[in-house]
């Protein structure tokens, strides 16, 4: 008998960790389409959205649902850093966008928080959509520095399970993350929106708004940039 309830339990794990594969699959490709928008057109896609598979069929197979967590909060910095890790290893991003990065990280370094693409624009002379691009770039070329907030967001999950001090602070950050949000530019926060909680691509998004999909990509990137710096600067 306990061999036959073990027998079924596996199977029902393994049917659970299937379906999660399955169902998160287009997951992928929705995390994969904010980062590649600065990649040459030739660039193998196709190798990052195997790299994030994979790494989404790894935490289907380490993923614990009896802790109250969401797959999706558990898988993100998992897929992310895979794609990340593929990314770096071809070197997609042009030597000329590489000097660029380090213009703006110095003319960052430089400033008051909180730092705006607007700040960095004026204070490096790039403009402002060259800065966009910039901060697309740095999503990936130096992610160890830049990290996206919201993968920062997604890492807090751990804490939470340790104590109730931990969770308050995960509620604490929730809200001071809203109140940010609501700081931003009103097309900016639309785009975040749409992307984190109506679960929409950055195409979808751009027919929302009426623009193409790597501008829509450019708006996101400037919205995760202005939204870090609020939080840090009111975490400080």
């Amino acid at each position: 008998m306990d061999q036959a309830i073990k027998a079924y339990r596996d199977a029902a794990v393994e049917q659970l960790r299937n379906q999660l594969i399955l169902d998160n699959v287009d997951y992928v490709r929705k995390i994969l389409s904010t980062m590649t928008s600065v990649l040459p057109n030739n660039y193998d896609r196709e190798n990052l959205e195997q790299a994030g598979i994979v790494a989404l069929v790894e935490t289907a197979n380490s993923f614990e649902p009896e802790r109250g967590i969401k797959f999706r909060t558990y898988c993100f910095p998992r897929i992310r850093g895979a794609i990340v890790d593929e990314m770096r290893k071809n070197s997609p991003v042009p030597q000329q966008m590489l000097a660029h990065i380090k213009t703006v990280k110095n003319a960052y370094l430089a400033l008051e928080p909180p730092v705006t693409p607007e700040k960095l624009a004026e204070t490096t002379g790039l403009g402002i959509e060259k800065i966009l691009q910039v901060l697309e770039a740095m999503r990936f070329s130096k992610p160890q520095n830049w990290n996206d907030l919201y993968c920062n967001i997604h890492s807090t999950w751990r804490t939470g399970e340790d104590s109730p001090d931990s969770a308050l602070e995960n509620e604490e950050l929730k809200r001071l993350v809203a109140d940010c949000i609501e700081k931003l530019p009103e097309r900016e926060r639309l785009v975040l929106t749409l992307y984190f909680t109506e679960d929409l691509s950055l195409a979808e998004i751009g027919q929302v708004i009426g623009v193409s999909e790597s501008r829509t990509s450019r708006i996101l990137a400037a919205a995760k940039f202005r939204l870090k710096e609020l939080v840090k600067v009111n975490i400080e």
